[in-house]
């Protein structure tokens, strides 16, 4: 599918419109893994970049990788210690 957007020509200053298309299919996956809408690898595929560049995007715009809340976590962890 393709989608078409129009972009003033003032905002493809330093870039072409190859690469701004890029970024904003980059900046969309972002957000939507951040609300999300897609899984990480998901959101990769979206984005058209490998995992371990899009982790490397998440960490950049301070975009946590689990969403889990700290309590939620300390059960998770102390079930598992009783199973072990």
């Amino acid at each position: 599918m393709q989608i078409t957007l129009d972009i003033p020509d003032q905002y493809l200053i330093d870039q072409s419109p190859e690469e701004l298309g890029k970024r904003i299919k980059l900046y969309a996956a972002l957000m939507m893994f951040q609300e999300g809408s897609l899984s990480a690898g998901a959101a990769s595929e979206f984005a058209g970049v490998d995992r371990f560049t899009f982790i490397a995007e998440c960490q950049q715009y301070n975009i946590p990788l689990v969403d889990s809340a700290p309590e939620a976590l300390d059960r998770e962890l102390k079930d598992l210690r009783k199973i072990t």
